[in-house]
């Protein structure tokens, strides 16, 4: 069976007539021909050719075939071009040397043309069969990489539009609640100013009543005392005054509410950082406070002095609501028994561009295996219908892709876990959709995983 035209041979042999007999069989049956007289030219040669296949002579002035054979294996652009050699010696051991060597085959002088041909159309054959598989492997990785990258957007977008939908829902449940607390708060405050009045007036115009008309009818005496109308006297402006605090309570709920989603601040603003988090504790300070179950928690506020920084508001004090009730799930899950419960919150800038946002818990703390994983989507550690394995996979995009910035987890067990945001002061337009979706594939499959400072 012959090989097709575009196989070529390099014929490496000192001899005139096995050339010309070479040269002529070969060239009849379609292979490409080139000749090389000794082994210093057939080295010089290769670098130009490439050859599908070369025989070498054994026998030759200057190096021999056994040396031209090791220099073509020790040469990566020529090793694995397969050698047969060409000799008179039948020598068994001087074959099994050439077959050490890399040869992988040997044709015995004087030439028999059907041996030669067979010789060569069955290493020609495994040749183009291996490389055949080597295509076929390299066309796999190819589409390999190609789902993997389609996989990568897929989960992309996937987490894009949970995020979306999440921050849709979040704004019209705030909006809602927002709206249908505030307007009846008003009314409540803006008229609690007057009741708070009026019972004063009125608390006063009986005191006048008591010192002008001492002696009273019984029976006002005795309704007198059945009321306890000294204590109501006291009392009541204490009640007037608890229940503007409460109401004073809910309207601040209500302002956190609207500062947490930043309702009308969808896009890139100069905001305070820490009213946001401030925002952002007020809303969780249910979770924070004792009950039967778990101690209270305590937060540690370490402020620096931050200036106004440019970002998408709502997004980010997302990403805080996510790590913070990360770490309150952490405390009161494993609570410490040796320590009070205590998240700390440390802001700085960093280097005049940038600033840092460090939540760190006191909790158990986490493996590296899981940490390797928190941010990738649909991972949680809780049980199921518990978490969906998306809060810390949306921060992650929301801190990487959408604030060009750095999220990193740091925890050993026992010591606590630290999340540290870093953000840039002032946000720099990303260039293109094509570069959004390789730093969103790098982000996707990228973690640092750094000690505990």
């Amino acid at each position: 069976m012959n090989m097709t035209a575009s196989n070529s041979i390099l014929i490496v042999d000192d001899t005139p007539n096995n050339i010309k007999i070479l040269l002529d069989v070969l060239n009849n049956v379609g292979y490409e021909v080139s000749v090389a007289k000794s082994g210093e030219i057939a080295l010089e040669k290769l670098p130009f050719i490439q050859p599908d296949l070369i025989l070498l002579d054994v026998m030759m002035p200057g190096i021999d075939g056994f040396e031209t054979c090791r220099c073509l294996k020790a040469d990566e652009n020529t090793k694995n071009i397969p050698v047969i050699f060409m000799t008179a010696l039948s020598d068994s051991v001087n074959k099994l040397a050439g077959l050490r060597m890399g040869a992988v085959d040997y044709i015995t002088k004087p030439i028999e043309i059907e041996e030669v041909l067979a010789r060569i159309n069955i290493q020609l054959k495994l040749k183009n069969t291996q490389q055949a598989l080597i295509n076929e492997i390299e066309e796999r990785r190819q589409t390999e990489a190609k789902l993997k990258e389609a996989l990568l957007d897929l989960r992309h977008t996937q987490t894009q539009l949970v995020q979306a939908e999440k921050m849709s829902s979040l704004g019209r449940l705030v909006a809602g609640i927002a709206h249908e607390i505030n307007n009846p708060i008003s009314f409540i405050y803006g008229n609690l100013r007057h009741t708070h009045q009026y019972a004063q007036e009125l608390i006063e115009l009986l005191q006048l009543y008591q010192r002008k008309f001492p002696t009273s009818d019984s029976e006002i005496q005795a309704k007198s005392e059945e009321a306890d109308l000294e204590f109501m006297l006291n009392d009541f402006p204490k009640l007037l005054a608890s229940m503007k605090v409460g109401i004073e309570r809910i309207r601040e709920i209500v302002l956190s509410l609207r500062v947490f989603s930043r309702l009308d601040e969808a896009g890139l603003k100069e905001v305070d950082i820490h009213q946001g988090l401030d925002s952002t504790l007020t809303l969780l300070e249910h979770r924070l406070k004792a009950n039967s179950q778990a101690s209270n928690i305590e937060v540690i506020k370490d402020y620096g002095n931050l200036p106004l920084v440019e970002c998408y508001a709502g997004q980010l004090n997302q990403v805080f609501m996510n790590i913070l009730n990360n770490a309150i799930d952490a405390l009161l899950e494993e609570p410490q028994k040796q320590a009070i419960p205590t998240i700390r919150i440390s802001t700085r800038v960093t280097d005049d561009q940038h600033i840092s946002i460090r939540i760190k818990d006191n909790g158990a703390g986490i493996t590296v295996d899981i940490i390797q994983q928190i941010f990738d989507p649909f991972f949680t550690t809780k049980p199921v219908g518990v978490g969906t394995g998306m809060g810390l996979a949306i921060s992650y995009q929301i801190v990487v892709e959408r604030h060009q910035g750095i999220l990193e987890c740091r925890s050993r067990p026992g010591e606590g876990t630290e999340f540290l945001i870093q953000i840039p002061l002032n946000q720099k337009p990303i260039q293109s959709l094509t570069q959004l979706n390789i730093e969103s594939q790098k982000a996707m499959g990228e973690l640092i995983v750094s000690e505990p400072v």
